[in-house]
């Protein structure tokens, strides 16, 4: 069984100074594995904290041999108790009494629960690690990963960003989120040092261990480079902090400019990427020196993965500039989805290959630009619209959602001054060709997000 740490893999609490690695992580992992051995066989529901001992047990689980789902330390207990009804698991890690049917399980566990009624089906062997879709709601999804797909992704991030045990990696985003856990699995690979910060971008407190520890890098989506901009970060105040990574949507291009030049006036770098919970994790890499040349673009596959481009028809090709679904193929790739407990018994059912949904497009150079979602199309007085087209073309007005409404589209701003939103109403109907009336613009004191930061579509569609 493959270890997820490297010897030298060090964890640090930003909040207590607390510090752990080396063999003693090793062999606290291997502890907590021990009384998991235990425990009841089945899944393993652990909630993701950024603190040492939420982490200690999710690689317990892994070292164990134990699927494990991560859940959202801030999960409501309605969520909870419907996600244990459907997937039945063995064993809950930091997460409340979930009621009748489980008991407290090992005190060296910490918060922990097993269950004492009849387990579920057998997980399959390959199962490691099960992780909500990007943005669910209601009765959520889970994406099935498999030892190898964790592990895959693990060693292609850390070799695509060279990282090394020099690296001290913050936690800017929540682990139970697919880029916040690929930060955590590919520096613990690396041998590097994981920051576990519990408090945001604009936190003094955060800035503050940022230098204390001597971060050399940050993990943002879209929203946080807003943020940052609007704090005006400046790396020279950070000596250290030299790296810079993005994914979890698409980061406007003046803003990818804006952090690529900022970064490369230190000597410093910024990586666009993109992937999907589906894959583990990031699936593309644009490296720093190839901007801002292949501005707009989301760079070339980690190694050992390919991308290709999927026509109505069916046919696939690499050929420049011919747009339609991306495919990705590689290791990092889920075995499939899980909706009850008898789905996680399932073997693998995509051998590799992923249709992401994703609209696209490669270049002669091969690299990739995504230029929106199959799905994200309304329809005004009878014309098809892209609304990912619409986001991108008001992409200087701010933070911005674009959503179907009936027979009109529906764009939602941050900020209510009349004027500017029935301008922003008239450059929208100017450029799709069509009457004002097709067009309805919101203005909002906030966008709704997800917890990982993107737009809270299903909110907004039901604001309509």
């Amino acid at each position: 069984m493959t270890s997820l740490l490297h010897a030298d893999a060090r964890l640090v609490d930003a909040a207590t100074g607390r510090r752990l690695g080396g063999a003693d992580l090793a062999d606290r992992v291997a502890d907590l594995a021990a009384l998991l051995d235990d425990e009841p066989p089945g899944v393993v529901f652990a909630t993701a904290a950024a603190d040492i001992d939420a982490v200690l047990r999710i690689l317990a689980a892994w070292e164990a041999g134990r699927p494990v789902a991560l859940l959202d330390p801030q999960i409501t207990p309605a969520a909870l108790r419907d996600l244990v009804g459907r997937f039945r698991p063995a064993v809950l890690l930091g997460a409340p009494a979930p009621g009748d049917g489980f008991q407290p399980a090992a005190a060296g566990l910490g918060p922990a629960w097993r269950r004492t009624g009849p387990a579920g089906e057998r997980p399959h062997p390959d199962l490691a690690l099960l992780l909500t879709t990007s943005g669910s709601t209601g009765n959520p999804k889970l994406v099935r990963l498999s030892r190898t797909a964790v592990q895959a992704n693990a060693s292609a991030i850390a070799t695509a960003l060279g990282l090394d045990g020099d690296e001290v990696a913050p936690t800017t985003l929540p682990l139970h989120y697919t880029y916040g856990l690929s930060v955590l699995t590919s520096h613990l690979h690396a041998g590097a040092t994981v920051l576990l910060a519990r408090t945001g971008l604009t936190s003094r407190d955060f800035w503050t261990a940022v230098d204390r520890h001597g971060a050399t890098s940050l993990a943002g989506v879209p929203y946080q480079y807003e943020m940052l901009r609007r704090l005006r970060f400046a790396p020279a105040r950070h000596p250290r902090l030299r790296t810079l990574t993005q994914a979890g949507g698409r980061l406007h291009p003046e803003l990818v400019a804006d952090f690529h030049e900022r970064m490369a006036a230190v000597g410093g770098r910024l990586f666009v990427m993109y992937g999907q919970t589906e894959a583990t994790a990031r699936m593309t890499v644009l490296p720093p020196d190839r901007l801002p040349g292949k501005l707009g673009s989301v760079g070339l596959p980690v190694p050992g993965g390919t991308v290709s481009i999927r026509a109505d028809d069916g046919t696939e090709t690499t050929e420049p500039d011919r747009v339609g679904e991306i495919v990705y193929r590689g290791a990092n790739v889920m075995m499939g989805y899980a909706e009850t407990a008898a789905d996680l018994a399932r073997p693998d059912e995509l051998g590799g290959v992923l249709a992401t949904g994703d609209l696209g497009r490669l270049d002669a150079d091969g690299f990739l630009f995504v230029t929106g979602r199959i799905k994200r199309i309304a329809k005004v007085f009878g014309v098809r619209v892209n609304l990912d087209d619409v986001e991108r073309s008001l992409g200087h007005h701010g933070p911005v959602a674009a959503v179907a409404g009936a027979d009109r589209l529906v764009v939602v701003v941050e900020g209510a001054d009349p004027d500017r939103l029935a301008g922003i109403r008239a450059e929208v109907a100017a450029a799709l060709g069509t009457h004002s009336s097709g067009v309805q613009v919101r203005g909002v004191d906030a966008l709704p997000l997800t917890p990982t930061g993107k737009p809270d579509y299903r909110v907004l569609e039901e604001q309509c």
